[in-house]
């Protein structure tokens, strides 16, 4: 999977959106029916997850987790517990439920950007908060690149 690009979309007055035909194109070329959809960690923006691709990073987690620890059963739990499955409809359009929208402080207009083998989905007022300055992100990349 491979999911590049930033595009602009609206949803309508039901919270449906359509998934940029870019991402809907890849979907159907890897046979993927099944979109699972959670808040992400550190930003305000909501992560679409093919499901295999959901599975994969469950099981990561489970696997770095004992489930005889409070805390790290906690995290889990917390973890998957702010999941919704999205099935794209004959259209190519989701829905997002009033609590994600709610989450990530979507009013109309959103921003898909491409992340590899996820989708992001931010508000577009927050266009600022997804990406570094370029100073910033020339000294990121720089760094990262140093350090491998």
């Amino acid at each position: 999977m491979n999911f590049l690009g930033n595009i602009e979309a609206k949803t309508d007055a039901k919270g449906r959106v359509f998934l940029p035909a870019a991402f809907r194109k890849v979907l159907q070329m890897e046979g993927v029916s099944q979109l699972v959809m959670r808040k992400d960690v550190h930003e305000k923006c909501l992560v679409l997850y093919p499901e295999h691709v959901w599975n994969e990073q469950m099981a990561f987690l489970r696997q770095k987790l004992n489930r005889w620890n409070r805390q790290q059963q906690q995290t889990f739990r917390q973890f998957v517990s702010d999941v919704e499955m999205v099935a794209l409809d004959g259209n190519g359009r989701f829905l997002i439920s009033k609590r994600m929208q709610k989450m990530a402080e979507i009013d109309q207009t959103v921003r898909f950007i491409g992340m590899g083998d996820t989708i992001e989905v931010w508000a577009v007022k927050d266009e600022d908060e997804q990406f570094m300055s370029q100073e910033d992100f020339s000294n990121a990349l720089e760094s990262l690149i140093d350090n491998s």
